[in-house]
């Protein structure tokens, strides 16, 4: 399907917002806006985002992605992904407008962007779903065990790491002191600081889950340890399990793919998971 590619501007509490929407000749009645993960932006890691979006608007959905504030083209000052709630409404009310047909929008969102993505979705009914790639819920001790239990374990199996150690090329201190900081964060529980808010991120993600009622597909790389700290904290957790059992949840996993899938056929895969599951829920 024909498309067209249409340079976007619009505002969020008085700064410039700038975007790109991809407009098919026939919009279906349901969009997807893109959510950008940061520090990024609307053209996304190898262009990811650009991609995607033209792939989707090629099959008849209508995609919008922008900067935040302080991002890219985006005025104002930078914020991270827990503060974009007023950027992203901004965007639903511009892609509402500009696509008239329209009747509902799901987000899409990788990293700190699927967090975005979660925040927001039940505060508004116009979002009637979720794409969440390797959603990030870092927290140090998180990130620490999925350090230690998917990449170190692996790292001892490598011949090529002894073949080092045995010629002298390996630094054994440095990661003997690396080890030993990854074992004591392992354990660490998250310092309390005036003016945090009342939950860690998992907490936080875990309650916005619960409240969004929508359809969710999530997106998991294989080779990625952020999408393996999800895993590990959905696993160990009777209450994320449920989410993911939920009705309504599509779950897909690219065994070998990294973080960004910046190989052509795992960019492809995740545009066609995307546009198959948009076209039929």
């Amino acid at each position: 399907m024909r498309y067209e590619d249409q340079a976007v501007a619009f505002r969020c509490a008085g700064e410039p917002l700038y975007g790109v929407l991809s407009l098919p000749e026939q919009p279906s009645p349901r969009g997807v806006l893109i959510i950008v993960g940061g520090p990024q932006y609307r053209a996304g890691s190898h262009r990811q985002f650009t991609l995607l979006a033209r792939t989707l608007a090629a099959r008849g959905i209508p995609v919008q992605r922008f900067d935040y504030r302080g991002m890219g083209d985006g005025g104002g000052a930078q914020r991270d992904f827990s503060d974009v709630v007023l950027d992203v409404r901004a965007a639903v009310d511009h892609f509402m407008a500009a696509v008239p047909g329209m009747r509902e929008v799901v987000l899409w969102g990788l990293c700190d962007g699927a967090s975005a993505a979660l925040f927001y979705a039940s505060q508004d009914a116009r979002v009637r779903g979720l794409v969440l790639l390797n959603p990030w819920v870092r927290t140090e001790a998180g990130a620490a065990r999925a350090t230690l239990k998917h990449y170190y374990r692996g790292r001892l199996l490598q011949g090529e790491l002894w073949r080092k150690l045995f010629s002298g090329q390996f630094d054994a201190g440095a990661a003997w002191r690396s080890l030993r900081q990854l074992l004591a964060a392992s354990g660490a529980k998250p310092a309390a600081h005036a003016g945090d808010p009342p939950a860690d991120l998992p907490s936080r993600m875990l309650a916005s889950w619960s409240r969004f009622k929508g359809p969710v597909l999530l997106i998991l790389s294989g080779a990625d340890l952020t999408a393996k700290e999800f895993t590990d904290l959905a696993d160990a957790s009777p209450a994320w399990q449920k989410l993911l059992e939920r009705s309504g949840t599509t779950r897909h996993q690219l065994d070998d793919a990294d973080h960004t899938f910046s190989r052509r056929v795992w960019r492809d895969q995740v545009a066609d998971w995307t546009a198959n599951w948009v076209h039929t829920w």
